[in-house]
């Protein structure tokens, strides 16, 4: 069954050049196309999508329309998958989207948009209920921490290892801990532990979680 996607973009030739180019793809059926936030929105309580495809810069305001999307619909459709797409790749607007969670989410430069391919299967990964982080993202991530010659992952012990891998599947502490079959605190530990050995510890709290994610993702796609 074809993946359904609502896609959301204010320019109409870009918004008609990627409507063409999913549909080129059998595996996805685009349900509805949107200028702006609202009717973002609408589409979706409308059409009840497996997937959005949004522009992060949208009317009414033309700053971060994707960034909000994503928040509203964390709370009012959860099922939804979001892919938000971007011409900048300063690592804010892809911590800002995965704040809330990295399951379901998908965070693509626009420069990836003729490489259809690339896009269809961030979307199937984020339909699937996994996460797509742009590895140029992650690599100005990275490189904004001031990457040193050893990989800091390398001081995780493996059972850090092992939660934060499924830390990078957004699962929560609890769930964390029933698939470990360890207590909630034990995970919290962990993770308490992971934050120091990657240096997050000046972040704020929202981030850390996000950040130590991206690392993780960097590693395991090198």
């Amino acid at each position: 069954m074809a993946i359904r996607v609502v896609l959301a973009e204010d320019n109409l030739l870009v918004r008609e050049g990627l409507q063409r180019l999913l549909e080129t793809r059998g595996e996805v059926e685009v349900v509805a196309a949107c200028q702006d936030l609202e009717s973002l929105l609408v589409a979706v309580d409308a059409e009840s999508p497996d997937v959005v495809v949004t522009d992060i810069r949208m009317p009414p305001s033309g700053r971060d329309e994707g960034v909000q999307a994503a928040e509203r619909l964390r709370e009012t459709h959860p099922q939804v998958g979001v892919v938000v797409l971007s011409q900048f790749a300063e690592p804010e607007y892809a911590l800002a989207l995965l704040a809330g969670g990295s399951a379901r989410r998908g965070y693509l430069l626009k420069e990836r948009v003729h490489q259809v391919e690339q896009l269809a299967a961030a979307i199937k990964e984020v339909a699937a209920g996994g996460s797509v982080v742009d590895p140029t993202v992650v690599d100005a991530l990275v490189a904004a921490k001031g990457q040193a010659e050893r990989s800091p992952l390398a001081a995780l012990t493996p059972r850090e290892r092992d939660i934060l891998g499924e830390m990078a599947q957004g699962k929560t502490n609890a769930a964390i801990a029933a698939v470990l079959v360890i207590t909630e605190r034990s995970v919290e530990k962990y993770i308490n532990s992971i934050f120091q050995k990657l240096q997050l510890t000046w972040q704020p709290d929202s981030h850390h979680r996000v950040k130590a994610v991206l690392l993780y993702l960097a590693e395991r796609d090198a």
